[in-house]
């Protein structure tokens, strides 16, 4: 093997595993970061705040009665506000 390609390689490997370390050492690290604030409700309306309450408990809100209701009267003003923008 000729030495200037040997040379040429070894220095090539050296470049390249300083930029690694370099990208590894100024990665952000993700645990030194706040938690997002919490999500607060533009439109003021009452079941906003229970449906942000059953999307923060998870699947828990499957089986709680509030979620349950939350959800559907979520989905009656959905269905009846878009009936009434269809009419002419």
């Amino acid at each position: 093997m000729d030495w200037k390609l040997a040379a040429r390689v070894v220095a090539v490997l050296a470049v390249a595993v300083v930029m690694v370390a370099c990208a590894i050492a100024l990665r952000p690290d993700a645990a030194d970061e706040p938690p997002p604030p919490p999500v607060q409700s533009q439109s003021g309306e009452p079941a906003s705040s229970e449906l942000l309450r059953c999307r923060e408990i998870g699947a828990a809100a499957l089986d709680d009665a509030g979620c349950k209701k939350a959800w559907a009267d979520s989905r009656r003003h959905f269905l009846e506000g878009s009936a009434e923008r269809s009419r002419p």
